[in-house]
């Protein structure tokens, strides 16, 4: 299909007939990503007057049961045998009144169906499961007895297997043996035939392809395919949560090949068309241990304004765009940062090598010049590509030992001390206009590990933000701002990072709860403004009730996501927002790196427009999923090694605050960060019920409570690796 052909037939003089094959063609292309009618409307360039026109003939479509409208809101094509349509909640249903979703099971053998994108899980019992995997596409039917959001269904199909590999240990019997899956979703093991297990060992850590899915009378059977290492050597724990993740960690050699060709030195035929920065005094400020430095910053101060400049590493000039490089960082989407290693987007060669700005080397950069007055309002910018050379290599430990006074170090970097100390001040120029406008500032401890040289924790403690670390959050932020705002009022194709407004339902929810403890969280809840939110969080500031408040206010946002339209960011207050500062390890700050290159040159044309129209919906959820990915990764490698350091101390008393209290029980949470689950049955002396409204558990005889925010002291009972969990008693 001829899309450009196409774009240009929607605004000619047509019959209605047309349009609606114009517009099912594009729908029913391989390239359409699901978009609502108002994307659908900037892809097509219609004006908004004529818009209406749009929604009769996307209606007339849905009539006639040839797209499908999800519910949330975007067109798909319907199935090829017509028989979906909505129920009166909005879910996909067949002709038959069965739904569809995804089946998520428990290792008792019950489980969830995830319908679509609703919030609506549907249990589904052992009896009922029809022996579903996990992360099956599933059609379930939904039983008379169910209501309400207490519905229950029964598995009458299964569609689609999802999963087709399993990360576990073998269990070796004579000539056959099983893998125990990681996951314990996958409440099954997984039979392997004599020949079919690569001679692995019993206790292996291995990688089984399913051959065969579970059904009556039959078990799960697969064959081995990888032999990660035993499961007591250094070093595989982690490696098999990777491998179950699915997330590459070597590069193919084609990547690799590619790279040691483009990986050269700057040349000066490399800096032609650039602005030469060399002769600006600029920095790098990262944690010691960091490879990858795709930021410097520079700043001078007239006594009245600021210039900083933000500079990124130009990976865009070494990966482009389809090469074997890039379609491998697009399937990575991002780096990962584990506890004891990086798995990075892009090869070591570049990520580590020339892209990054290493002190003392002509580098090639991506520039955002901003001119900040003292109130912190940027008048004036310049987006550009350049050439730099880092003067100092510097840490954030030894710019805020500085910062706080250290005069040796004052004296190290004398060329320099005093530009940290007039980014300190910009810094908290910049932070004290992003609070005025509502930015939400959320202060919520991390957790920082400590390996000895064989990757066992030795030590845990919380992480503390320093003044280095945020000046260069702020100088970061600003940047994202400056060039998604520019870009926006080009009205070119582009990746915004949005973050949407609160659900109404979790506005309300919040509102009662914090109007018991005498504050008010004004503003419609229809459309509230991020500086209530604020306002709340700086009231509860310092007082007992902070840590329920500021964690009950964390779980009412959304989560942050890419998109190709600007929403905003809400917990930012930020009308334009962006990821343009890390494109070594972040693949759509490396995207919009080529939209700013291709204006930069002059090549942003018809075609390239339409090029990233097409494109961009694709790589954004694709970016969303990776990150999800990474993010999951991450946490539970931080819970096996805290599961794996506590197991030192089972039987220890600790002193501890209730860090969220659940209808099973309390998480109590150590002054290290590690936190484990108190079960409600192990709670003595009373038997207790879970307030919802109030987030307690309160005892039914003598009316005793637990809720967020308390103090508790508790003994470690168990640290179970295989689980990734910690389990407490409280100390009566």
């Amino acid at each position: 299909m001829d899309i450009n052909k196409e774009l240009e037939a929607i605004n000619e003089d047509i019959d209605f007939q047309d349009r609606c094959d114009i517009l099912y063609k594009l729908i029913c292309d391989d390239l359409y990503v699901p978009m609502k009618a108002r994307e659908l409307a900037i892809l097509l360039n219609i004006p908004k007057g004529d818009r209406d026109n749009l929604h009769k003939v996307l209606d007339t479509l849905v009539k006639r049961g040839l797209i499908v409208c999800t519910p949330n809101g975007k067109y798909i094509k319907a199935d090829k045998d017509d028989t979906s349509s909505k129920d009166s909640i909005g879910l996909e249903v067949h002709s038959d009144n069965t739904l569809v979703g995804t089946f998520t099971p428990s290792a008792r053998g019950f489980g969830f169906v995830r319908i679509d994108d609703t919030l609506e899980d549907i249990f589904v019992s052992k009896k009922n499961s029809n022996y579903a995997f996990s992360m099956d596409k599933v059609e379930i039917k939904i039983l008379p007895s169910s209501h309400g959001t207490n519905r229950e269904g029964e598995i009458v199909s299964i569609l689609e297997h999802e999963v087709d590999t399993v990360v576990g240990t073998y269990d070796k019997s004579g000539n056959f043996g099983f893998v125990i899956p990681d996951n314990k979703s996958i409440n099954c093991d997984i039979f392997i035939p004599q020949g079919k297990d690569m001679r692995a060992v019993d206790g292996a850590k291995v990688v089984a392809f399913i051959t065969t899915y579970p059904k009556r009378g039959k078990k799960a059977e697969g064959v081995i395919t990888e032999i990660i290492g035993h499961k007591n050597d250094p070093g595989v724990d982690i490696l098999s949560l990777i491998k179950s993740y699915n997330v590459p960690i070597e590069f193919p050699e084609k990547v690799i090949n590619q790279c040691s060709k483009v990986a050269k030195p700057v040349t000066d035929a490399d800096m032609l068309g650039r602005e030469d920065f060399r002769g600006v005094t600029m920095v790098t400020i990262d944690g010691a241990d960091a490879k990858d430095l795709d930021d410097a910053v520079s700043l001078t101060y007239n006594g009245k304004d600021y210039e900083l400049g933000v500079y990124i590493a130009d990976v865009a000039n070494y990966v482009q765009e389809n090469s074997a490089i890039d379609r491998e960082a697009y399937k990575r989407g991002t780096s990962v940062y584990l506890i004891d290693r990086v798995i990075p987007m892009l090869p070591h060669s570049l990520s580590n090598g020339i892209c990054s700005l290493n002190e003392g080397e002509d580098r090639l950069a991506m520039c955002c010049i901003m001119k900040i007055d003292g109130s912190g309002n940027i008048y004036d910018h310049n987006i550009c590509e350049g050439v730099v050379n880092i003067n100092h290599r510097m840490t954030y430990s030894d710019v805020s030992a500085i910062l706080d006074g250290d005069k040796d170090l004052y004296d190290k970097y004398e060329d320099v001390a005093e530009m940290f100390m007039h980014m300190y001040t910009l810094s908290n120029i910049l932070r004290n206009k992003r609070r005025a406008r509502g930015g939400i500032d959320f202060d919520i401890s991390e957790t920082k590990f400590e390996l000895d040289d064989n990757g066992n924790i030795v030590d845990v403690k919380p992480y503390i933000r320093d003044k280095a670390s945020m000046i260069i959050e702020d100088f970061m932020l600003a940047a994202n701002e400056t060039v998604a705002e520019d870009f926006f009022w080009k009205e070119s194709p582009f990746l915004y990072r949005t973050h949407g407004i609160p659900e109404e339902e979790k506005i309300k929810s919040l509102r009662a709860f914090v109007g018991k403890f005498g504050y008010v969280l004004k503003g419609d809840i229809k459309s509230p403004h991020p500086k209530e939110f604020q306002k709340l969080l700086s009231k509860v500031q310092g007082k007992e009730e902070e840590l329920l408040i500021s964690r009950l206010t964390l779980r009412t946002m959304q989560q942050a996501k890419y998109t190709v339209e600007n929403t905003g960011h809400f917990g930012l207050a930020a009308k334009y927002y962006c990821h343009f500062t890390s494109p070594i390890r972040r693949y759509p700050d490396l995207c919009i790196h080529r939209i700013i290159k291709d204006h930069l040159r002059g090549r942003f044309d018809e075609r390239r427009n339409e090029h990233y129209i097409s494109n961009l919906p694709m790589i954004a959820q694709n970016v969303c999923k990776t990150e999800r990915r990474a993010e999951d990764l991450e946490r539970d490698v931080d819970k096996l090694k805290m599961v794996q350091y506590m197991k030192g101390f089972l039987g220890e008393e600790f002193e501890g605050i209730v860090s969220s209290v659940t209808r099973f029980g309390l998480f109590v949470e150590l002054s290290n960060g590690i936190d484990g689950l108190v079960h409600i049955s192990s709670i003595k002396g009373d038997y207790y019920n879970y307030d919802e409204a109030n987030y307690e558990l309160v005892g039914e005889r003598t009316n005793k409570r637990y809720s967020i925010g308390m103090s508790v002291k508790v003994v470690l009972v168990q640290a179970d690796e295989d689980a990734r969990t910690i389990d407490f008693e409280l100390v009566m």
